[in-house]
Order: C-alpha cells, then sequence, then structure tokens
C-alpha cells in the first residue's frame, strides 16, 4: 500500500471511531421505534387525547393532595394555642389576656416573649450592679431608670462597689397580661440565683456575702404600644417578692 492510501485509511478509522463514541453502537436488543402516528391513532381508538395533558384519574394513586390554606392556618392556630397553654391554662384571664393581645400583634409569641424578658432581666440587674447607666436606659421606662440611677449615684457617693455575679434564671413566668388601648403590660416572676456583696472603698466586705449563691424572686412589669414599629418592651415597674 503506498504512503497516501495509508494516510486516508487512518483519517477513515479515526473518523469511525470517534462517530462510534458519538452515536453508540446497537447491540442487537433494543426496543423497536414505534411510529408517533400509530401510537397516537391507538391512543384515538382507546378513546383518549393525545394531546390531552395526564390527568390524577390517569396516574391513580399517584397524586398526593396538598394541604389548602385554610388547613395550614388551622393547624398554625392549633399549635399556638397548645403552645399557650403551656404558659396560661386554657378558660383563665391570663389565657384571655394573651389571646387578645396575639390577635392585636400577630407577631406576638408568648414562649418568644419569656426569652427575651430573662435575657431583659441579666442585662438590667448586671448592668445595676456595674452603674452601667447606658445599658439601663436602653432597657427602661424613664421613671424606673430615674429610680436605678439614683441608687447607683448614693453607692458612688459613698465610694462603694458590688461585686456581682449573675449564676443564672431558675424559672420565669408571667403572672398576668393587660391591654389598655394598644398599651400592653405582662407582668414576669423570676426566680434566680446571684453571689452579690457590697464593698468599700478598701474592699472591705459591708454588705451580703461573696461566696453564697442567693436565690431571689422579682416580680417586673414590662410594657409595649403594640401598634409600634419597635418592637422592644420597656421595664416599667419592678418589686421584690414578699
Amino acid at each position: 500500500m503506498d504512503p497516501v492510501s495509508l494516510i486516508f485509511l487512518v483519517i477513515a478509522v479515526v473518523l469511525f471511531m470517534r462517530l462510534r463514541n458519538i452515536l453508540g453502537t446497537r447491540t442487537g436488543h433494543e426496543e423497536p421505534p414505534q411510529d408517533q402516528y400509530y401510537r397516537d391513532q391507538q391512543n384515538r381508538d382507546d378513546g383518549q387525547d393525545p394531546s390531552r395533558a395526564p390527568t390524577a384519574d390517569d396516574v391513580g394513586d399517584n397524586v398526593i393532595s396538598l394541604p389548602g390554606r385554610a388547613e395550614v392556618e388551622a393547624e398554625a392556630e392549633e399549635k399556638k394555642q397548645k403552645q399557650l397553654e403551656k404558659i396560661a391554662p386554657a378558660g383563665s384571664a391570663l389565657n384571655s389576656a394573651l389571646v387578645q393581645l396575639m390577635a392585636m400583634d400577630k407577631s406576638f409569641d408568648p414562649e418568644g416573649f419569656i426569652s427575651g424578658a430573662k435575657m431583659a432581666y441579666e442585662m438590667v440587674v448586671t448592668a445595676f450592679a456595674e452603674g452601667d447607666r447606658k445599658t439601663l436606659k436602653k432597657l427602661l421606662a424613664a421613671d424606673v431608670f430615674n429610680g436605678f440611677t439614683a441608687a447607683i449615684d448614693e453607692r458612688e457617693n459613698l465610694d462603694h462597689r458590688v461585686d456581682f455575679t449573675f449564676v443564672g434564671i431558675n424559672k420565669a413566668s408571667i403572672l398576668e397580661a393587660e391591654l389598655s388601648g394598644k398599651e400592653a403590660n405582662i407582668t414576669v416572676r423570676f426566680i434566680s440565683s446571684i453571689t452579690s456583696c457590697t464593698k468599700d472603698d478598701i474592699g472591705h466586705v459591708i454588705e451580703g456575702d461573696p461566696n453564697a449563691v442567693e436565690e431571689v424572686t422579682d416580680i417586673w412589669t414590662f410594657s409595649r404600644t403594640v401598634s409600634s414599629r419597635n418592637p422592644n418592651w420597656k421595664l416599667v415597674a419592678t418589686e421584690a417578692a414578699q
């Protein structure tokens, strides 16, 4: 074979291999192609329109019905009611007040409120012990802030300081909820564990025990205007449980 013929033979083999990779090869086990006209005609004979999209009757039990909007809302409402009953028993005045509040403020969540109130409690008692007026001003109503800062001023005038450790909140529960117009007030009882003592300017303990963990019960009332865009609650009243 002359060189020119050999070159053409090599080119032919390469082209054949590339076409084979692209198109594949037949194995002899492929199903014969069906004529589209034959399939359409068969469907017409069976009473089916070949252009019609399949329906639920065509696919039988493979169709899963999704819940409607009303069903989803009903399930969400039922779940919300069960969560609420953990905080306030059904039929109680507290339950009714919280339901009314939730109707006025769709974003209000009793469990979320308790979590936020616990965080606020820790921040306030810690800021008071440290004399952090800036933090207190963000969390307290004006008259409560004035009372806290007056106590801090008196302590600083005596050159006293507080050694304070917040151990944790043992329990926090809503005692009362009230709506007056668009003003909502919620009273919470906190049972917490702390260590606290007051020292003079040379470090002598003049009140408390720095090593004793003390259980403290406080009753605080938080307030918020439900129509306000500001989601934050302010502390409007404090009292120590008797």
